[in-house]
């Protein structure tokens, strides 16, 4: 049996030379104002996260942009160009990618039969659940997400 440690293990193996993105907190402060700020880096692989010694579940997803001068048809257009801004004014360059709001994943309690955010064991297989209620194999999903990020 692979636990999903190891497959994991190996996932960050293959994707030496890819580039990462940015993690991002929000912080506020008095004198500074409400920002995010970068607090780490790490390969996006479909629903994870996968820094050099963690395994995150990815949330949202920007990317840091000046909004402009723009009048906007939705409320969630003014605050996601909001966002994009805070991860500007904290730190990420222009067009930089922000992942904000990440948990996460414990890959013991997986591996010990359990579940930790979309991974769970099933039947001794570490399993994925990539689309809201569709497991499938970890390794298999691994597998093609990396083929997906390889030049």
């Amino acid at each position: 049996m692979t636990s999903a440690a190891e497959l994991i293990a190996d996932a960050r193996g293959a994707l030496e030379g890819i580039p990462k993105e940015g993690l991002g907190e929000e912080r506020s402060s008095r004198w500074r104002g409400d920002r995010i700020v970068r607090v780490g880096e790490a390969w996006h692989v479909g629903v994870l996260l996968l820094t050099d010694d963690r395994t995150l579940v990815t949330a949202e997803i920007l990317r840091a942009a000046d909004p402009g001068r723009r009048g906007y048809t939705a409320e969630s257009a003014r605050e996601r160009a909001a966002r994009r801004q805070m991860a500007l004014r904290g730190g990420f360059g222009e067009g930089e990618v922000a992942h904000i709001g990440w948990t996460v994943v414990d890959l013991d309690a997986v591996d010990a039969g359990g579940s930790s955010g979309p991974l769970a064991m099933r039947d001794g297989v570490p399993m994925v659940n990539w689309s809201g209620s569709a497991y499938r194999p970890l390794e298999a999903y691994l597998r093609e997400q990396l083929e997906l990020l390889r030049p």
